[in-house]
C-alpha cells in the first residue's frame, strides 16, 4: 500500500512531516489539496475511519471565522460541508498509511505507523 500525505506547501507542519518522511527514506505520494481536488469520498473515508471530529481543525483560522451559527450547528454533516467549501479546516497534514490515519505531524507516530507498514 502506498503512503500518502495530504496537506499543503505552504504549511509548517506539513513541511516538517515531509522533511521527516524524505530524511527516513519512506516513500510517499504527497496530494496537496490546493493543487488537486480532494475528492468527497476521501473525506467521507476519513470520517468513516477517525471520525470527523479528528478530521475538523476547530484551531484553523478559517474556523475562528465562522459565524457563531454555524460553529453552534457543527456535527458531522455541517463539517462534512464545510470541509468541500475549504480545505483549511482538515486538520493538517493528514498521513494515510491504509492501515492508520495520522492528523498533525509527530516523529514518534510516524516512526510507528511507517514501521507497521514496511
Amino acid at each position: 500500500m502506498t503512503i500518502t500525505l495530504y496537506g499543503f506547501k505552504s504549511c509548517d507542519t506539513v513541511k516538517k512531516a515531509r522533511t521527516w518522511l524524505a530524511s527516513n527514506n519512506v516513500p510517499y505520494r504527497y496530494f496537496d489539496y490546493r493543487a488537486e481536488t480532494l475528492a468527497p469520498e476521501t473525506v467521507d473515508d476519513w470520517f468513516a475511519r477517525a471520525g470527523w471530529e479528528k478530521v475538523f481543525n476547530r484551531n484553523s483560522t478559517s474556523f475562528k471565522e465562522l459565524p457563531d451559527a454555524d460553529k453552534a450547528a457543527l456535527d458531522e454533516a455541517t463539517a462534512r460541508g464545510l470541509i468541500a467549501g475549504d480545505t483549511n479546516l482538515i486538520k493538517r497534514p493528514v498521513l494515510d498509511t491504509g492501515d492508520q490515519l495520522l492528523f498533525g505531524f509527530k516523529a514518534d507516530a510516524y516512526r510507528d505507523a511507517v514501521t507497521q507498514v514496511a
